[in-house]
């Protein structure tokens, strides 16, 4: 898998990460307007069968994303230098907090999209505190993991480019380029694309 993303082109990452959300939101909205003028009426149900797609475009649109990640960080250790070490198990336990947790959140949108909670009122009042108590902290244990994981992430990518141990002042606008990656998949995609090929990292910068 992490071939695939290694060697995507950026445009290909781009269309995956951007345009199709915003292709399946349009579609969204043209179904839901279209219904909407020529039925006259929008019940529960048929609300809530419209709000399932938003997930399962962001499930997509995650999983794009966190490969991207993956791929990178774990993908390109081969071509770290013997040198460096790099701090994998940290990374991969950092990566699956946040992943974990917001696949979490997105199953519970879906299921809570096809629930009828009106008809149990007692769980619909103490869901919302309940779900408080224990996604508060897990919510910022996953702000926490994706920084380190854009942090890793970054770090990898510098450390091949440059063959040598890195601080985080030679890989600071990787870093930002990969927290915005709408914009960074433009500059850094192209650049791992060469770094993937068959020449030696070492041959490439000397």
């Amino acid at each position: 898998m992490t071939d695939i993303f290694l060697k995507a082109k950026h445009w290909q990452l781009f269309s995956m990460l951007i345009g199709l959300p915003i292709l399946g939101y349009i579609i969204m909205f043209a179904l839901f307007f279209d219904y909407a003028t020529t039925t006259n009426d929008l019940d529960a149900t048929t609300l809530k069968s419209f709000a399932i797609i938003i997930p399962c475009v962001a499930l997509i649109v995650m999983y794009v994303l966190f490969g991207w990640f993956w791929s990178i960080a774990i993908g390109l250790q081969t071509k770290v230098p013997n040198t460096v070490k790099m701090k994998v198990k940290k990374f991969k336990i950092f990566f699956f907090i946040p992943l974990i947790y917001i696949l979490s959140v997105l199953v519970f949108m879906a299921l809570f999209g096809l629930s009828d909670f009106e008809a149990e009122p007692d769980l619909n009042s103490a869901l919302p505190f309940g779900l408080l108590t224990i996604m508060l902290p897990l919510h910022f244990l996953s702000i926490f993991g994706i920084f380190y994981s854009l942090y890793f992430v970054a770090k990898t990518y510098k450390t091949v480019e440059l063959q040598r141990e890195v601080s985080f002042s030679d890989f600071a606008g990787e870093f930002f380029m990969i927290w915005f990656y709408f914009i960074g998949v433009w500059i850094i995609q192209p650049k791992i694309n060469e770094m993937v090929e068959d020449t030696p990292m070492e041959a490439q910068y000397v």
